[in-house]
């Protein structure tokens, strides 16, 4: 008899061990068609797994991210398949599911998009027949012998430490090193789309074998797969690249691969996000700091960055001295802490900086505003006493709110905990982590638990945004650190006279300011509320004579700070309207004779509405506060 306990605390008896699948029917049979896999003490199996002895059982249906996920990797195994189907010679090497679906990294002649069309086809006609994933556990030397004619799997294979469990995967004819689960079988894939291709190193080094990386897409519903194409196509329209260089925000050269050209629109963007930045810390009590670009080698071993970060960082030797541009602002922060005595009374204190801050990245990886060798973090740091921890945590979290509400942005949190690389004690760690999921709890909002995804210094909340499009950017994040402090051995005065070592807090709002900067082209689609657009206002006269009288205009604006445009081009004024509104641009001011004598104005907004006899106090009124407010709506005039 085996006992069989549901998360509600039910309990079922079965004569025979049952599978996963059984357990699932027993339940109902409806019930069952919705599951994917089951979970016993946390561990995901498949539904034919055999329960051999009383157990705590819980599903994982269609409808749970980790069922999707399962879904996904069934389909890359799919995808595999089709693969050797059409080009017996390719060779197999890693499949794994990502944010936004699945790829396969194979070695095989490039891939065009005929190709990938007949891959999809084959694809379907493996999902049509249905065929099940059977689970096989197989000993080092039977894998080795299985898969002798693929020198990735054979590497992956004698990389496994010995005694592990080494599992295979079947489904039909397809055989395939994996440790599952996989969904109970193909004919679960309701939808799927292979998505594009690129080129990739084997184990992300450029030394070896270079390979295709096929993407794809899958989803228990062809609804859901056919909104998401929709999506993927509306994304397309909103291209940052392409809208950048449209509304000559900034350019990407090849002087600079990875570092991005501002131009003088995006700079007044620039400087409006920057502007609003320290409003807002200034309201929270931050003071603003700036640290070098370039600092000793000695100053990045004491951090740990040396050590744990090297390849990652641009050097460079000056005065047969060794220099390291900075990847992170935190060490130049410490030593801006030291270069002052702190009492208890001080703290906390709360230091942020816009850091210009280099990483190296991969060519092949670089990918416009969101992935970059050169960008901007908004760095702060805070150093606090151990029993401030949860207070300045939700301060944090609290400003992140504030911050992205003004854009429109909804977030979500997620805890990540010690990853195998690090530096500091096992209570160090523990305290820090304990501090953070406190603040959490404390905040009332839920969070995920990324085990292992932690800095190298101490565990941290990343803060996940949601743009218009749905999809999640992570931006913000708050990491609680008590190991620098001690490499760097600062100290304050405590109430007891005596030394003690104070907490910090590294957090970012924005993140990477170029990053940000790329997601709110991409949020916006480019229309930027009034108070973030580049060009807020153009005026458009109707003919040459009143030029001179719309540079006035123009003067009167920019000495309230309105940031405009004056358009005199010997062009139609259809023709003008037209060009402003592709722009984007807020208001759009039409000026002929009777505006100039009644000293009015004509004024056209971005959806299409216009008003006519605007005073010119009226509309500085107006305009000046919905631009101070930073209003998120359009303007009504």
């Amino acid at each position: 008899m085996i006992q069989i306990t549901f998360p509600d605390n039910a309990v079922k008896e079965f004569n025979e061990p049952p599978t996963g699948m059984d357990v699932a029917k027993s339940i109902s049979e409806g019930f069952a068609r919705n599951c994917v896999a089951m979970a016993i003490e946390g561990k995901a199996l498949d539904l034919g797994t055999v329960i051999e002895e009383d157990s705590a059982v819980s599903f994982i249906t269609a409808n749970d991210d980790q069922g999707l996920d399962i879904l996904r990797h069934s389909s890359a195994h799919v995808m595999a398949e089709a693969v050797l189907n059409l080009y017996p010679d390719a060779k197999l090497t890693i499949g794994p599911v990502v944010e936004d679906g699945f790829y396969y990294d194979i070695d095989m002649d490039p891939v065009s998009e005929t190709d990938l069309e007949n891959i999809e086809a084959e694809m379907k006609k493996i999902i049509q027949a249905k065929a099940g994933f059977e689970r096989q556990v197989v000993t080092r030397q039977q894998a080795l012998e299985l898969f002798a004619d693929n020198p990735f799997k054979v590497e992956l294979i004698n990389e496994l430490p010995e005694g592990e469990e080494i599992s295979l995967y079947q489904n039909g004819k397809f055989i395939d090193l994996c440790r599952g689960p996989h969904i109970p079988n193909t004919g679960m894939i309701k939808g799927v789309k292979l998505l594009k291709t690129s080129g990739a190193y084997w184990r992300a080094d450029q030394s070896r074998e270079q390979l295709q990386r096929l993407y794809g897409i899958s989803f228990f519903d062809k609804k859901k797969l056919n909104a998401y194409l929709t999506m993927i196509e509306e994304a397309k329209k909103r291209d940052h690249r392409k809208l950048g260089t449209r509304l000559d925000l900034y350019s990407f050269h090849d002087e600079a691969p990875g570092m991005p050209f501002f131009h003088a629109k995006g700079i007044a963007m620039w400087n409006a996000l920057l502007e609003y930045w320290r409003m807002e810390h200034k309201k929270d009590g931050y003071v603003e700091t700036k640290t070098p670009v370039m600092m000793t080698r000695k100053l990045w071993e004491q951090s740990g960055h040396w050590e744990n970060y090297r390849e990652n960082m641009y050097t460079s030797t000056i005065d047969d001295e060794e220099y390291a541009i900075k990847p992170m602002n935190c060490p130049g922060g410490m030593i801006l802490y030291k270069t002052t005595s702190h009492s208890y009374k001080d703290l906390p204190h709360r230091a942020g900086e816009i850091g210009l801050v280099h990483r190296h990245e991969f060519s092949g990886a670089l990918s416009g505003l969101f992935r970059v060798r050169a960008f901007h973090q908004d760095d702060a740091h805070i150093f606090m006493t151990p029993d401030q921890i949860q207070e300045e945590v939700l301060g944090v979290l609290k400003l992140a709110e504030r911050v992205y509400a003004r854009f429109g942005l909804s977030f979500h949190l997620e805890l990540s905990t010690r990853p195998e690389k690090s530096i500091g004690t096992d209570e160090q760690w523990e305290t820090a982590t304990n501090g953070l999921r406190n603040a959490i709890e404390a905040y009332g909002r839920e969070f995920m638990i990324n085990e292992g995804d932690g800095a190298f210094y101490g565990p941290k909340i990343d803060i996940h945004i949601k743009d218009a499009l749905g999809r999640t950017w992570q931006c913000g994040t708050i990491q609680l650190d008590m190991a620098l402090p001690e490499r760097f051995d600062l100290t304050y005065k405590g109430a007891d006279n005596e030394k003690h070592r104070p907490i910090m807090i590294h957090r970012v709002i924005y993140g990477s300011m170029e990053r940000f900067f790329g997601i709110l082209v991409e949020h916006f689609a480019g229309k930027f509320p009034l108070w973030l657009a580049p060009v807020q206002a153009v005026i458009l006269p109707i003919n040459q004579e009143l030029a001179p009288y719309a540079k006035e205009i123009q003067h009167l604006l920019a000495l309230h700070d309105i940031r405009c445009d004056v358009d005199d081009r010997s062009e139609t004024l259809k023709k003008k309207i037209r060009e402003a509104q592709l722009d984007y641009i807020p208001l759009i001011i039409t000026i002929g004779d009777k505006e100039k004598e009644e000293k009015v104005l004509s004024v056209r907004t971005l959806d299409g509405k216009v008003k006519m006899g605007v005073t010119h106090e009226e509309f500085l009124t107006k305009v000046c506060a919905h631009i101070r407010d930073r209003v998120l709506e359009g303007i009504d005039l």
